[in-house]
């Protein structure tokens, strides 16, 4: 069984609280730590939450400082879930060679088949059942969810909404790997933690889940224009083109002078914030 989260940091902000908490995933067969925010509202009751995913090499610290979410989440009464972006541990394989873009850091929220990541590599159950479960369980956090990442994260958060259809209320993503399948990052973590069938890779991509979506949530996403890694990896060309042959609900914009950063991130989350405020309060 998951154990109860243990808090290790807390830091007020914007009359909340920004609190760090470890616990044992049974999942991911490790120890894990995630950041919650919970608004001031959460003193009067459960709140809303917005669960976001981050990308390749980063961990639960990196959007709560950077990001600068916590003065407009306040507002709006909603709760912000950040997870580590893979399972960690010295019992936890990485990549052989100390690659940034596999293994540690790089879980891909997928569900890993192969060995000898299957075993502690299955960061999609973690986010979607095991993590909201907990959090659920020990604060004043409710059971209407929104997600949202970034360029990993950002595959992560559109693929757990459309294969998981009723479990979020809202999805949105910054420059995410739209099109995994087809892409050397892609290429390389799925051929690893999913086999050699590229077949099997489609459950993950989101670019190819569109099609077959039993659920019709408008995803928002930004891509910076000045994306050093728009071309080759994240491929957003893709998921407008699945969507407009779907009918899939899509407002894909694009941000002239953008990058890959934080800068860009932490530029347009408020609009993030607002659009999942709306779904989460009907």
């Amino acid at each position: 069984m998951t154990t109860a989260p243990e808090q290790i940091a807390a830091n007020r902000s914007f009359g909340g609280w920004h609190r760090r908490y470890r616990h044992r995933s049974t999942v991911l067969d490790c120890d894990m730590v995630f950041a919650l925010y919970l608004p001031p509202q959460a003193e009067a009751g459960p709140v809303p939450a917005l669960y976001w995913l981050s990308g390749l090499t980063c961990t639960d610290e990196n959007f709560m400082q950077k990001a600068g979410a916590q003065r407009l989440a306040a507002e709006l009464g909603i709760a912000i879930v950040a997870p580590d972006t893979s399972p960690r541990g010295t019992a936890v394989p990485g990549d052989p060679d100390g690659a940034w873009d596999f293994g540690l850091g790089a879980g891909f929220y997928v569900n890993a088949t192969e060995e000898p990541w299957s075993r502690h590599y299955r960061m999609h159950d973690y986010v979607v059942e095991e993590l909201p479960a907990l959090v659920e369980a020990h604060f004043p956090v409710s059971d209407a969810r929104a997600i949202s990442g970034h360029s990993m994260g950002g595959h992560g958060a559109l693929v757990c909404a459309l294969k998981n259809p009723g479990r979020y209320r809202s999805v949105s993503a910054f420059a995410p790997i739209a099109n995994p399948s087809a892409c050397p990052w892609g290429e390389k973590a799925f051929s690893r933690y999913l086999g050699t069938d590229r077949a099997r890779w489609l459950e993950w991509d989101a670019s190819a889940l569109i099609a077959g979506a039993r659920e019709r949530l408008p995803l928002l996403v930004d891509q910076g224009e000045a994306d050093g890694f728009l071309a080759e990896q994240l491929r957003p060309e893709v998921l407008r083109a699945a969507c407009t042959a779907a009918g899939h609900p899509l407002h894909l914009r694009l941000q002239p002078g953008y990058d890959h950063s934080y800068y860009f991130i932490a530029s347009f989350i408020d609009d993030h914030l607002r659009h999942h405020a709306a779904a989460l309060r009907g």
